[in-house]
């Protein structure tokens, strides 16, 4: 079995500057809908409104995935696109303290680099807006067989725009270069792109995903109208094995995604904890309890350390312990990097 030292891993994704304003809760309401699971965050419209801070920081998938193979002790390279600007500079500067490999990242001539204005509020779950700039503009022509060569894990963060249509290309040279294989794509590629995911899973080892983009994916994939099997909810066990998704059950949802390619499914499911699913079963492991900062970046931290841990054929319950312990270290943090764990902090925290 490899050591992280020895894992060389590329990460695909997307570069963002994060600018993080927290509002005091005297300054902001919280409406929840009383007939739909949504909640919504109220400003006073036409109000300047201080806050208690204001931070900058390095965001988006591709980054975060780096930085939390960095600090495993993986040899990391970044495939991004940056803009032509001060914000691509400071990704690039960031990546490269981090001991990250930045020859790959594109510059884009045309659009700037992306941008995400995070509102926090006092239940820490902030809304997000979002400016993709060049992360829309990976192209095939970009994506050529020797960006894969000498790469032991390949992690295919989320891609959006135009970008999502080179998942499948993307994943399918990095496993023809003998990598494992890792993505966890969003729910906009999942419903906007279902046709090129599930083309894509046939040259992927690992799928990672939240029960809502695993939710929507169960209803592409099982046949209309395929019922659970018969057996009545106890309360005893975990949530989607009781419930199953889109009125499937779970592990027909796991078999059905093994069958395309993926030896595993990693889905996630909030607060109550994370499943990893083979064709041998399902295990499950509890989310755990951390001071809430900030939720963003948690499923990148858990998604990418799993993906580390299976890559060096790690047991799926300490890839699954090894995973919850860098994302609750993350959402204790006040940003998407700061509280990612080098192995030591992991494996500290893992005996505690």
């Amino acid at each position: 079995m490899k050591t992280f030292s020895q894992l060389n891993a590329l990460t695909v994704g997307s570069a963002t500057i994060d600018v993080i304003a927290s509002v005091d809760d005297q300054d902001i309401e919280r409406m929840t809908m009383h007939n739909a699971t949504s909640s919504f965050l109220l400003l006073e419209e036409g109000r300047k409104i201080d806050v208690s801070s204001i931070k900058s920081s390095v965001g988006g998938g591709g980054t975060n995935s780096a930085v939390a193979l960095a600090r495993l002790g993986c040899q990391t390279t970044s495939l991004l696109r940056v803009g032509k600007d001060l914000e691509g500079e400071k990704i690039r500067d960031i990546l490269t303290s981090e001991k990250i490999n930045t020859d790959l990242m594109i510059e884009d001539g045309a659009l700037p680099t992306g941008q995400a204005i995070m509102v926090m509020s006092h239940v820490r779950n902030p809304t997000i807006f979002t400016n993709r700039g060049a992360n829309i503009a990976f192209c095939e022509d970009e994506i050529g067989p020797e960006l894969f060569q000498n790469h032991d894990l390949v992690y295919i963060a989320s891609l959006s725009g135009n970008s999502a249509a080179c998942l499948t290309k993307i994943a399918r040279l990095a496993k023809e270069a003998g990598a494992f294989v890792a993505t966890n794509p969003g729910i906009r590629q999942i419903t906007y792109w279902s046709g090129d995911i599930i083309e894509a899973l046939s040259h992927v080892d690992l799928l990672s995903i939240n029960a809502v983009e695993a939710e929507q994916l169960a209803l592409t994939l099982l046949p209309k109208g395929q019922p659970m099997a018969d057996k009545k909810p106890t309360g005893k066990e975990p949530i989607l094995l009781e419930k199953g998704l889109g009125g499937r059950t779970f592990e027909s949802f796991v078999r059905e995604v093994c069958r395309i390619g993926p030896r595993i499914v990693l889905v996630t499911n909030g607060a109550e904890g994370a499943y990893a699913g083979t064709p041998n079963g399902i295990r499950f492991h509890p989310a755990g309890k951390s001071e809430v900062s900030n939720t963003a970046g948690a499923g990148d931290a858990f998604a990418t350390t799993f993906s580390a841990y299976a890559a060096i054929d790690a047991d799926l319950d300490l890839c699954l312990k090894a995973a919850t312990a860098n994302a609750l270290s993350v959402i204790a943090a006040p940003d998407t990097q700061s509280g990612l764990l080098r192995k030591a902090e992991i494996d500290a925290a893992i005996c505690a």
